[in-house]
This record gives C-alpha cells, structure tokens and sequence, in this order.
C-alpha cells in the first residue's frame, strides 16, 4: 500500500506529521476559501485499508484540483482517526455509516436502514463539532469469508451453520474485533457463535487475506466491497439473522472547516454520487489485485467522471 504522500498518526501521538503538497496555511477553516480568496490547507485522514484509501485519495484530488492544500494521514483504527477529528488534527474522512455509530455510542441502535442509521448518527457527530455529508450508493459491510473448502468440509453457507463448529475453528480479523459489537460480542448473541481461537490481524487487509489464503485461520472478517473473496472462489457466509447493518461509504467533515468552505460540501458530495458497491469492488481491486497505486486508481476515476476540472 502506498505511503509516500501519507503521514502516520499513532495512537500515542499528542501532534501530527504532516506532508503537504506544498507549504503554507493552518489545517481547518480559517474563512479564506469562502470568497474566493487563497484557500486554506486540509488535512484528509483515513483508515490504512485500500478501499478507504482510494476513497481519501478522492476527496483529497478533488479539494486540490478546486485549489486546496491538502495533507493526507493515515490512522491505524477509528479509535486514532476519530478523536484526531475532534480535535482538530484531521479535518476530512470517509467513514461507514453503522460503524461509525457504534463507535460514537454502542448502546445505540444500528439497521440495515441507512437512513435511520444517519438520522441516529447526525446529532451525535453534531456534538462533537462533525457534519455528515451525503452517503454513497456504495454500501461496505462486513462479511465472513471462509475457502470453498472449508465451506464444503463443515457444509458452510449461513453464519448460523458456523455454531455447531466454531468451536474448532479459528477467526482472524481487526484486534478491535474482540470489542466491536459486529465482530465477537455479535456474533456470540446474535447466533450462538464462540471460536476457538482468535488471531488479531488487520482490518480487512492483506494480513487477513494471506492468512485465510494460508490455512492459517479459518474465517476471515473481510468487507463485502473486497475483490479478493471473487478472486479467491472464497465463500462469503449469508448474514441470515441481520448481524450487520447500513455501511455505506459517508464523508464526514469537521463543522468548523465547512462553515468557512462551504464548497467542500459539493465537492465531496459529488464523488459519492458516483460510487456505488460495484464500482468499489472494481476499483479495489485494481489495488489489492493488480497493485496499483490508490492515488492512480482514484484519478482515473475522478477524470473519468468528470470531477476534475
């Protein structure tokens, strides 16, 4: 995955190192781009996955092509890249509707409605000085993958058919996993399911695929946009009692950046426009698949759209 243009927030880290495409201007509005006047720099963070990625590197062209210095960090979870945005450290994301929820407030109720998911998540991201701006078609949720094999040897096509064996087998995904209200805590009250072991990996990336692909783990905590599992011939096991709710792909925006951009709200909205779950899946798989750079697939896709000018 591509690093060169992106600075790492760790979760330890008070302060931010940035790499910007040229110098100048604080992160955040500072009220210069509202009338045409020089445009501020933004900082776009996101989580290190290809999907997210691609998606970053999208708004990120978008904001310079309309004139934006943008600074582009990448975070290791949504537990660094939230509080980054609420503090004013990364002022742009692409983020999924349900797990954003979650995160902000895991007593709250979550669907496969994303409409009701959003107008549960608004008021929340409003207290924390965030605005969600409009959802793509594109809906990423999570999917429990196993090998044709594996599915064939335990006769594996529901999540309900992982109970009565998942006590010999072993689920590798994110090491938020174990607390994640999708991941283990739902899958034990939702349907009854306690692997045997637990392998702490990556999110949906190349270090869950390999393991997979290794007989190293058994099932794979992927997301249903990865072009890997077709490429694979993997099974994605059917969430046949609705463990996993509405992700589809959402910019969220610090409120202070908006009030003094309003243009960013046009500019992000129109790429969501595009993006459906198809799409994702192609474009995803030029990076994970046929390694291309984010940024290259995220141009071709924006010129080919017609959203640089």
């Amino acid at each position: 995955m591509r690093r060169s243009r992106s600075a790492v927030l760790g979760a330890g880290l008070l302060a931010l190192a940035l790499f910007a495409a040229a110098c100048g201007g604080d992160s955040g509005g500072d009220g210069n781009g509202a009338d045409g006047g020089e445009r501020p720099t933004l900082s776009v963070g996101f989580v290190a996955f290809a999907e997210n990625q691609i998606v970053a590197e999208m708004y990120a062209q978008v904001l310079e092509d309309a004139g934006y210095t943008v600074e582009r960090q990448s975070t290791d979870s949504r537990e660094v890249l939230q509080p980054a945005l609420q503090d004013g450290q990364v002022d742009i994301a692409p983020e999924y509707l349900s797990s954003l929820l979650l995160f902000i407030d895991p007593e709250a109720t979550a669907s496969g409605d994303a409409d009701a998911t959003r107008a549960t998540l608004e008021p929340l991201l409003e207290q924390q000085g965030q605005v969600l701006l409009d959802s793509a078609e594109a809906n990423d949720t999570n999917a429990f993958v196993v090998t044709a094999e594996t599915a064939e040897e335990h006769a594996l096509t529901t999540m309900s058919d992982l109970a009565p064996v998942a006590g010999d087998l072993t689920l590798g995904g994110p090491p938020e996993c174990p607390e994640r209200p999708f991941c283990i805590p739902g899958l034990q009250e939702t349907y009854g399911v306690e692997f045997g072991e637990f392998k702490p990996l990556d999110v949906g990336g190349p270090l869950t695929v390999e393991a997979l692909d290794a007989g190293e783990i058994d099932v794979a905590l992927l997301f249903s946009t990865s072009s890997t599992i077709g490429d694979k011939g993997w099974v994605v096991l059917e969430d046949d009692k609705a463990l996993q709710n509405a992700e589809n792909i959402t910019p969220v925006v610090r409120k202070e950046v908006l009030d003094a951009n309003p243009d960013v709200a046009e500019l992000l909205n129109g790429i969501g426009a595009q993006l459906d779950s198809q799409t994702m899946i192609e474009l995803n798989g030029r990076v994970e698949i046929d390694q291309e750079d984010p940024a290259d697939v995220a141009a071709d896709f924006l010129e080919e759209k017609g959203l640089l000018g």
